[in-house]
């Protein structure tokens, strides 16, 4: 089980990831041509999908908190030998740490 100090240090490293992937001027092109491409077809599902995923911080927070977190654990050895359940919750909470920075981001950007 991964201490609080790896919880924070991890979330921080999720919310980071997310900004970076949903908003960052520096992925703009590739999501431009996601759109791009979402745009041929706008009835496709699987393209709907997509393009909702990238564009939802909760939803792509969501998925790069567990890919950093499985990350972490497979590189630290402290994947093996505990309960996935133990995993699944600590995957809800690096993700819900991320949620609550990029919830304090959101505020703070408004009131600025």
């Amino acid at each position: 089980m991964i201490s609080v100090l790896e919880l924070v240090l991890l979330a921080a490293a999720g919310y980071r990831a997310t900004q970076l992937a949903v908003h960052d001027t520096i992925l703009d092109p590739l999501r431009d041509r996601v759109f791009a491409w979402h745009e041929a077809r706008p009835e496709s599902k699987p393209r709907d999908f997509i393009v909702s995923l990238i564009s939802c911080v909760y939803c792509m927070g969501w998925w790069i908190s567990g890919a950093i977190l499985a990350t972490y654990l497979l590189a630290t050895g402290q994947f093996a030998g505990t309960p996935l359940v133990v995993h699944g919750i600590e995957w809800f909470a690096v993700a819900g740490a991320a949620v609550f920075l990029n919830r304090i981001d959101d505020t703070l950007g408004r009131l600025t």
